[in-house]
């Protein structure tokens, strides 16, 4: 069919190059394309056609043998691998699943098509079960990978400076070894489903294609359905508040809510060490604000995905995230609008401006620095991202409370730019979340953070704050089956009164031998500040001897503080008490993570 000009956003130039072109593609050339356009709107590729190949040359013919590797901290990747490996298998594919930690580098040589579905974890770090795999990778040991055909998808945050940056890593060193894109890189932002089902698409296409048959065949089974009979994180499970109370003590300068929520007729389950997903709704407060300095009409309609429209007021306070700024965001507004003050911040070279602007600003602060864009509601709307859900360690054993599911959220409260800061999900428990009330959740399975097979193996917990959580689901579940196996808790907050967490099931769980011994370190209590890695040190001896008899540690926390210094700790205690150079520390505290007895949850 020949394109009109008058119907067609194109020149009469580039209308007649696509008439000549169109009509001479195949049908596996028509669907390459569409997803290397759809990659590229993305702004997943850096080069042209030519630079990122999405089917494999011709001649180069593709094996039926797939490994798909993953990297994951919270189980976001493995869940997407566990998808793609299924859809694989459904098309006559032999496929091998691994995380990357269980994989053995030797082996890379031997894989003719290969799939990597990472995420990035902290500033732009590999998650914990792909360390050794990326130094493998990028060490002097890699091999040339000339047979290699690959594809990889990448899952990020776009709000943080390294967006995606172990995907593009892998990316990268594997062309750099002589690999071959099977298909086009992903970057994938925090609402990922959409993005990851094309590019799972795309790769079954191209694998097709390299097999003889067409590129599209099949391709409608190997998107995972977005709305299913069970509940997920596409399709959320409406849980009723059953509980919601404040753990600390009058005159805290915190506050931990405990939130326990009815799983009732969902049919979900989970394990210790799991995470439930929270979808909130942000601050009324915020909204109206930010209402008032738009020049739209609160109650007017916009579509927020296809077959759903919402007004203006509903979708800012239930849809879209409008407390996080993000760089694209930034630049996307830069070029609809002629704000010279934003063109000038995003230009090249500023990237210091853009970052320290960013910083602790929300949506209100660039409308009023920068104002609206967009001529109507929709144009707005049309920029902004879709509200992430805020994932939470679970804080009880399903075996011990059926149905139920208990959360541990600590309120969080700050200044910024001159205005009163909230978290969106932790005040949204805190205040306006009452037993009666419901809010879509889901379970988040995370296989990275899991009590030992046997419940005789010795576990050491350190989780400071609401890092108690998860420890707290483990001590339930060790009590439920009658483990044998020694515990040992580091537990650490301001002060013992008012912030001592959980303190009489701590207390009850010393007292019939469920937990084996307890350290705690309050850091306001006394002339100098002792954290939980201080207690480490005291009890070095004994910790070490732990170590030794194949004790499986777990840190719950913050990551470039508490989970940095108690990572430092266990590496001098192994150092000190194993008579070992640091070198020699490092290599048997990642000898332990090999063999996943040193496991952390941290954000």
């Amino acid at each position: 069919m020949q394109l009109q000009v008058m119907n067609s956003p194109f020149n009469q130039e580039q209308a007649e190059l696509l008439n000549r072109l169109l009509p001479t593609l195949t049908e596996s050339q028509r669907f390459w394309l569409s997803g290397y356009l759809a990659a590229s709107q993305s702004g997943t590729l850096s080069g042209g056609i030519d630079a990122l190949p999405g089917n494999v040359p011709a001649g180069n013919s593709v094996s039926k043998e797939v490994t798909i590797l993953f990297g994951s901290q919270t189980g976001n990747s493995q869940g997407l691998a566990k998808n793609a490996a299924k859809t694989l298998e459904a098309q006559g594919y032999q496929v091998t699943l691994s995380s990357m930690s269980d994989f053995k580098p030797n082996n890379l040589k031997k894989v003719k098509n290969l799939l990597i579905i990472a995420s990035t974890h902290g500033e732009g770090e590999p998650p914990d079960n792909a360390l050794s795999f990326h130094e493998f990778l990028h060490g002097r040991r890699a091999p040339k990978l000339d047979d290699l055909n690959f594809s990889v998808l990448a899952l990020g945050d776009s709000s943080y400076e390294f967006f995606c940056q172990t995907g593009k890593d892998f990316d990268k060193k594997l062309e750099e070894l002589g690999g071959t894109r099977l298909y086009p890189r992903f970057d994938c932002d925090l609402d990922y489903d959409e993005p990851a089902a094309e590019w799972l698409q795309g790769v079954i296409g191209s694998l097709n294609e390299g097999q003889g048959g067409s590129a599209a065949q099949e391709l409608s089974s190997a998107a995972p359905q977005a709305i299913g009979t069970s509940f997920s994180r596409t399709n959320p499970f409406k849980a009723e508040v059953l509980e919601n109370l404040n753990l600390n003590g009058r005159g805290s300068n915190k506050e931990t809510r405990h939130l326990e929520l009815s799983l009732e007729g969902s049919g979900l389950v989970y394990q210790p060490g799991d995470s439930l997903g929270v979808l909130p709704e942000n601050d009324p407060v915020l909204v109206g604000a930010l209402l008032e300095e738009l020049k739209w009409n609160p109650d007017a309609t916009v579509t927020v995905k296809q077959g759903d429209d919402r007004s203006l007021k509903n979708a800012l306070a239930s849809y879209y995230e409008i407390t996080v700024l993000t760089k694209p965001l930034l630049q996307k507004v830069a070029e609809l609008s002629n704000n010279e003050d934003l063109q000038k911040l995003v230009a090249p070279g500023n990237e210091e401006q853009v970052k320290a602007y960013l910083d602790g600003r929300d949506l209100l602060d660039f409308v009023r620095d920068f104002g609206a864009w967009g001529e109507t509601a929709q144009e707005f709307v049309s920029l902004l991202r879709k509200m992430p859900a805020r994932l939470y360690s679970i804080s009880s054993s399903l075996n011990a409370n059926p149905d139920e599911v208990h959360l541990t959220i600590g309120a969080v409260r700050y200044q910024s730019h001159g205005r009163e800061r909230n978290g969106v999900c932790s005040i949204f428990a805190a205040e306006r979340l009452q037993p009666g009330d419901s809010v879509p959740v889901y379970i988040q399975h995370n296989d990275n953070f899991k009590l030992p097979e046997s419940p005789d193996t010795p576990i050491i917990m350190v989780g400071p704050g609401t890092g108690v959580a998860p420890f707290r689901a483990f001590m339930q579940e060790r009590e439920e089956i009658g483990a044998e196996g020694k515990s040992w808790m580091f537990f650490g907050d301001q002060h013992f009164v008012t912030d001592f967490l959980y303190q009489t099931e701590w207390q009850k769980w010393l007292k019939d031998g469920v937990l084996t011994r307890m350290d705690v370190a309050f850091s306001r209590d006394g002339e100098e500040k002792v954290y939980v890695q201080h207690r480490m040190l005291e009890q070095s001896k004994e910790l070490y001897k732990w170590l030794e008899e194949g004790a499986v540690v777990y840190i719950c926390g913050d990551e470039k503080n508490m989970a940095h210094d108690v990572h430092k700790t266990l590496i001098d205690v192994i150092a000190k008490e194993g008579g070992m150079s640091p070198e020699q520390a490092e290599e048997y505290l990642a000898n332990m993570q090999q063999q996943k007895r040193y496991q952390r949850d941290v954000y």
